[in-house]
């Protein structure tokens, strides 16, 4: 029994077929499609990411289902966020190690399922020493 008899290949349009991928913000209670990062910035797999990036950037958060690496230097101020692991760790030794600091490395999401946030990144997080490296 053929389950595509109803289908006419015919009437098929790929120009109908919108895949285009999309981001949602819920604090800006707003939706995007990545047509700019593909199209004009000829990001490819990585439009995603760029969009995310571009998003913190410009409106100081990032979208939904975005949860970024922190890396946190104990001596200097504020903290240099990533969107993978690798990165991260990378800046973190490489701060480190230059600088003689010790780096916090964490990931945004501990804490989510209740509790205190701010305790559990503590326990959590991983911390880079200069003397160990």
């Amino acid at each position: 029994m053929d389950d595509h008899a109803d289908f006419d290949i015919e009437e098929f349009d790929i120009d109908d077929v919108d895949d285009t991928p999309t981001v949602s913000c819920t604090v800006c209670d707003r939706e995007w499609d990545l047509d700019f990062e593909l199209d004009e910035l000829h990001a490819g797999n990585q439009a995603f990411e760029q969009f995310a990036l571009d998003h913190q950037r410009h409106a100081g958060h990032f979208p939904d289902g975005v949860t970024p690496w922190v890396a946190d230097c104990r001596h200097c101020p504020g903290g240099e966020e990533f969107l993978s692991e690798r990165p991260a760790r990378r800046w973190a030794r490489t701060h480190a190690r230059h600088t003689r600091h010790r780096v916090a490395l964490r990931h945004e999401n501990v804490g989510d399922e209740g509790g205190d946030a701010e305790e559990d990144a503590a326990e959590l997080a991983e911390l880079i020493d200069p003397n160990e490296e």
